[in-house]
């Protein structure tokens, strides 16, 4: 329920050309939720978050998830929340693994036991897990990236990010360079990362440079079919023990961790529906 101000902003950088992120429809928003910034994919307070939390702190913590390709801090930046940062899709798929085991990073693994022609056990995959995130936290996230109510603004309702009758986790993803875009989701049965780009690492053409015209189809198919044949009615998570619920903005309720939920505002009154105008000099498509 934290606001986050959708804004335009410069960021003065030693030895760098300023910083001015925008997002990818162009606009600012002005005051919003983190819930509806998160969801709806908007960049600047993606940006803002970062500068407040460090780019230190968040590429330890993405370490933590799976993420080994940062491995010299000091070559990234603010840009690194936008994709300004090189990944490999198995560690992303471990990363968001982290928050569909709410907050227990499990190693990924191709095979799970290896028997003989007569059906012995030859070998078999031993379960690496650790807790590195807070599960009211991953709870938290998991929730909001499965909030299509809170995404429309910029998905509209029925995207390829909504699988109709189940409840599932997902987010989209592009490269500031246009060369990657991605739609990784997940519910507590299965995960499903999907990247498209081309094999020559040339940026894509302008109608697939979106997740959401790229990867997010791909990403629809497979999770549908797997949630329709392969479910086992685990449709969605528990409220952890350190979750709360509190009315906040429109009657909605919104999850806290216990002892924050009376340290932020809930009012809708709070932030602001009329999106920022946009100065002539952000007017660039991301």
């Amino acid at each position: 329920a934290t606001i986050l101000d959708d804004s335009p902003v410069v960021f003065n950088i030693n030895g760098s050309e300023p910083y001015r992120p925008v997002n990818y429809d162009g606009r600012f928003h002005g005051k919003i939720p983190l819930r509806y910034a998160l969801a709806n994919s908007y960049n600047v307070p993606a940006v803002k978050t970062l500068a407040l939390v460090g780019v230190d702190n968040f590429i330890d913590q993405a370490g933590k998830m799976g993420i080994t390709t940062w491995t010299d801090p000091t070559r990234y930046g603010l840009s690194l929340t936008l994709g300004g940062g090189e990944v490999k899709m198995v560690d992303m798929a471990e990363a968001f693994g982290t928050l569909a085991n709410l907050g227990r990073k499990t190693k990924l693994s191709s095979w799970i036991r290896v028997k003989d022609m007569m059906g012995n056990k030859l070998s078999e995959f031993t379960l690496d897990q650790q807790d590195v995130l807070d599960s009211g936290i991953a709870f938290i996230i998991s929730d909001i990236l499965s909030d299509n109510f809170a995404r429309q603004w910029a998905f509209g309702s029925r995207s390829s990010l909504e699988v109709p009758g189940y409840k599932v986790a997902v987010k989209t993803g592009t490269t500031n360079d246009k060369k990657d875009n991605w739609a990784i989701g997940y519910n507590p049965e299965f995960l499903v990362a999907v990247w498209v780009g081309n094999n020559n690492n040339t940026p894509m053409n302008q109608y697939l440079t979106s997740g959401i015209t790229g990867a997010a189809p791909i990403w629809n198919r497979i999770m549908s079919y797997l949630l329709k044949n392969y479910s086992d009615g685990k449709s969605w998570y528990d409220k952890p023990s350190d979750v709360v619920e509190k009315n906040c903005y429109f009657g909605r309720k919104e999850y806290f961790i216990a002892g924050t939920e009376d340290k932020v505002g809930c009012q809708s009154s709070i932030f602001n529906l009329t999106p920022t105008p946009t100065p002539e000099g952000y007017r660039t498509t991301q």
